[in-house]
């Protein structure tokens, strides 16, 4: 039979719900034991509580640095008092069981994400909380070990029911507590890695905090979590939602890739829109206007925008939402929103409405890939078109409209799955090809929606006439510029660096065609 609890230790930096959880354990007649602005709280609320230097018969020391890193804490967590040996090692030392552990951790990840210096970064490392987190979540067979507010009132319900929490309660919490400590050391180590320059060292955690529970993952079958991690927020994971059904995995994926793409496009004081659809965009623009950037984005592909997602760059307004709203849209992102537009979406109740509240669209840091039997880890590519040397390699120079054409089209390549072709005419996506196994096949692609989106709109020259083409890599042969130039291509962005690069740079100056490499490749897969 568990022991009844008797005593608990409660040593917390955030202090959500602490005095109620507090005076409920009070109630029970269960001892309070506790340290500095913990203990303070309490006794301010006029509990009684015990010091823990009362119990191990040391002061706190180290500005704070040593004070529950004790025998009489560890070994009061540690015992098992149905273990003989342990039993006659706790009466002969005056260790007393602790059947309750509630400890949250100094605020590392509050200090890394506000870009504290080293030395105020090393002080919010916790040392004494996460070894008492991992003593009481070992011994939970015993011990009810709580790292988050979240818990308390649970918890204490099953204490005034039973005076002791369940062995499932237990366990749940224990692999809580060291999920949490798992997160904790992760988050340390990143940003010790970042400083010293060993971001791939030869051991790498990923930690992070449950955001959201999903119904399901890319499909119904799977299951599914979105976890923040520790640092400064930016893109999805600082967006805030206003409005609309719960935001769906397949939701979150297909905008964080949005924002990502509106990053590049949109980081000038002009209006920009991205439409994505499954991760890839669809469409994409700059304008004088926000309704101006979404007219001309919905125009390169009005057929696979339907469900999409809508990324703006400026403050939502009357005008863009009522247009917006003309068909069937997932989720809108915007920086913010109108009064006016709020209202105008809010008639249409399943539409997710996120505003970014000021928070960046994007950051650096690193991508993580499963793979079988472990991951592939690699630094953002934050290689940006301003940044290329970009060279022209033809006998034509581009003209000053195809070169701003030509580097749009090449940024909102970066964000089209490998292998990628985009034509753009006047800051404007016009044809997208994405995710083919052969380059040639998604130049073909992208003109022939061209086609069929030109013919819809009963254009009697296709706009692909007189655009640029983006390239994500380089043409590994003539075929995909002999192509490009056909379907009405004036211009050429790619890396360059194939083997047959003479015999691509011929073909573009016998069709007249102004090519330029960038030198910097973006393959997305």
């Amino acid at each position: 039979m568990t022991e009844t609890v008797r005593r608990a230790l409660l040593s917390v930096s955030d202090k959500t719900g602490l005095v109620a959880f507090a005076s409920r354990l009070a109630a029970l007649r269960i001892e309070l034991i506790s340290t500095g602005g913990t203990a303070k709280a309490l006794a301010a609320a006029g509990l009684a509580v015990t010091d823990v230097s009362a119990v191990t018969g040391f002061p706190e020391i180290m500005d704070g640095r040593v004070k529950t890193l004790h025998p009489k804490i560890h070994g009061g967590l540690l015992g098992v008092t149905s273990d003989p040996a342990h039993a006659t090692a706790m009466q002969a030392h005056g260790i007393e069981p602790i059947g309750l552990l509630a400890v949250n951790l100094y605020p590392f990840e509050e200090a890394m994400g506000r870009g504290a210096a080293w030395d105020e970064a090393i002080e919010n490392i916790d040392v004494g909380g996460p070894a008492m987190i991992r003593a009481a979540a070992k011994n939970h067979a015993l011990v009810t070990v709580i790292v988050d507010p979240a818990d308390y009132d649970d918890v204490a319900t099953e204490l005034e029911k039973n005076a002791q929490t369940s062995i499932t309660t237990r366990r749940r919490l224990a692999g809580k507590a060291f999920a949490r400590t798992a997160s904790y050391d992760a988050a340390i180590s990143q940003w010790m890695g970042e400083a010293t320059g060993e971001r791939f060292g030869q051991y790498f955690a990923i930690g992070g905090n449950r955001r959201q529970a999903l119904r399901y993952g890319e499909n119904p079958h799977q299951q599914a979590a979105f976890y923040g991690t520790a640092g400064k927020a930016f893109g999805i994971a600082a967006a805030r939602q206003l409005q609309g059904k719960e935001l769906s995995y397949n939701n979150i994926n297909d905008t964080d890739a949005a924002l990502e793409c509106l990053a590049e496009v949109g980081a000038g004081e002009t209006a920009a829109c991205v439409i994505v659809k499954h991760a890839n965009p669809c469409g994409a623009a700059v304008g004088g206007s926000l309704i101006e950037a979404y007219e001309k984005a919905l125009a390169c592909d009005p057929v696979s925008a339907f469900g999409g997602i809508i990324a703006f760059n400026r403050r939502l307004d009357a005008d863009t939402a009522a247009r917006v709203v003309e068909i069937f849209t997932e989720v809108i992102v915007a920086p913010a929103a109108d009064h006016d537009a709020l209202e105008i979406i809010s008639r249409k109740k399943n539409l997710r409405l996120l505003v970014l509240d000021g928070q960046p669209l994007s950051g650096p840091g690193l991508m993580v890939k499963s793979v079988g039997g472990g991951f592939l880890l690699q630094a953002r590519d934050m290689a940006s078109a301003a940044a290329m040397n970009v060279r022209t390699v033809t006998r034509r120079q581009p003209t000053e409209a195809e070169m701003a054409d030509l580097l749009f089209a090449f940024r909102v390549a970066k964000h089209v799955k490998s292998n990628a072709i985009v034509y753009a005419k006047n800051g404007a996506t016009v044809g997208i090809g994405a995710g083919q196994m052969s380059r040639v096949d998604a130049v073909r692609i992208a003109a022939r929606k061209n086609a069929d989106v030109s013919r819809a709109a009963g254009l009697l020259v296709p706009s692909i006439h007189g655009s640029v083409a983006a390239s994500d890599a380089f043409f590994p042969f003539a075929d995909g510029v002999i192509e490009a130039a056909e379907a009405g291509a004036t211009a050429i962005i790619q890396p360059g660096g194939s083997l047959q690069d003479n015999e691509v740079i011929r073909a573009a100056d016998e069709a007249g065609l102004a090519m330029v490499f960038t030198g910097i490749r973006h393959f997305r897969h």
